[in-house]
């Protein structure tokens, strides 16, 4: 997907964005790009959250819906990741350096971006932005975009799965972060688990850091604890919603021979879990790659809005994954729940 273009992959330390930023900062951007028959090519500035491209959860989703932007766009693009921990005046600092560059569009992967992107926006008035996981789906600005999904509603459905395929009647939730949207994909799961049925037993859910902790979003070691803690208390389905670090989710409950639930991307093709990969039930898919190809195409064509999206079943924004055929014999049932939540019979809870 990347045959012929070409990819330029910054890392930059805090103090170097902060001083490049403020030299810079509030200025008009820069236009730049090439010119093929009198048409500039757009330059897309992406900043990941923490993991960044390779992640094969959250962040490669958005990574995939830039690259098919690139391969049938005219388009020069620049990536650069956060760093765990970090304040969001570093986030500030690297939207607005890229900014002042001449990217536009830009976009924010991660609802941690918000707050960050809204006050950079204010002043490039002429550059589009978009936050991926808009934080409570809000965004302000002419020049702001937002993308939000209905986590809930893919959650709902593998819950569902997870009670149907459980043998020992005990079902757990791993999440990296105790926030809000992490929350969503709970809520949506229990839901989903007890509405398939009712005397399934559902573990408290776990989350691998607190606020302003992010590092439960990337680091495999704590989803390898958690999951062995559950799987110690009899869980034989574990749902993840850890980003980087369920991949040490999906190892250990593959290991163990039990049935992991993946999360953002259909996680059955995903090299890093490849040995465990006929122990992944399904995968909550959360199409941020759609989110991201339809923001870069719409200020392509001139057709972008301000204001924020939801992603959700209805228009196949979120779904869940069938590689492996391991859910064949309830997809029935999973169909059924699903065109029910569509036509608004079953309303699923965004809160435990």
């Amino acid at each position: 997907m990347r045959r012929g273009l070409k990819i330029s992959l910054v890392t930059l330390t805090g103090a170097a964005l902060t001083f490049a930023a403020s030299a810079c900062g509030g200025k008009e951007a820069d236009t730049g790009g090439g010119d093929e028959g009198g048409k500039k090519a757009l330059k897309v500035g992406l900043a990941f959250d923490i993991g960044g491209r390779g992640d094969q959860s959250f962040n490669d989703s958005a990574a995939a819906g830039l690259d098919r932007a690139k391969k049938e766009l005219k388009l020069e693009t620049e990536e650069i990741s956060a760093k765990p921990d970090e304040p969001d005046s570093d986030k500030e600092s690297r939207l607005r350096l890229m900014a002042s560059q001449g990217h536009n569009p830009i976009i924010g992967v991660g609802f941690a971006y918000t707050t960050s992107v809204i006050k950079v926006a204010k002043d490039f008035p002429d550059t589009k932005f978009l936050v991926v996981d808009a934080d409570q789906c809000k965004v302000e600005g002419a020049n702001v975009s937002g993308a939000c999904f209905a986590e809930e509603q893919g959650s709902f459905l593998v819950g569902a799965a997870a009670a149907l395929k459980s043998e020992s009647g005990t079902i757990g939730f791993i999440g990296g972060v105790n926030v809000p949207l992490i929350h969503k994909f709970f809520a949506g799961y229990q839901a989903g688990a007890k509405a398939a049925k009712p005397d399934i037993k559902i573990l408290p859910a776990k989350y691998l850091t607190q606020p302003p902790n992010f590092n439960g979003f990337q680091d495999t070691g704590l989803g390898n604890e958690a999951a062995k803690g559950q799987l110690d208390q009899g869980a034989d389905v574990i749902y993840h919603a850890a980003g980087g670090a369920g991949i040490g989710v999906i190892k250990t409950v593959g290991a163990a021979g039990k049935w992991a639930i993946g999360v953002d991307s259909d996680q059955y093709k995903q090299p890093a879990v490849a040995g465990v990969k006929e122990q992944i039930l399904t995968s909550m898919e959360k199409h941020v790659d759609v989110a991201v190809y339809d923001f870069v195409k719409s200020v392509a064509d001139g057709s972008v809005k301000a204001g924020t999206k939801t992603y959700d079943l209805s228009n196949n924004g979120v779904g869940y994954a069938t590689s492996g055929g391991h859910v064949d014999d309830i997809k029935g049932k999973l169909d059924e729940l699903k065109a029910k939540i569509v036509s608004g019979e079953i309303k699923v809870p965004t809160k435990a």
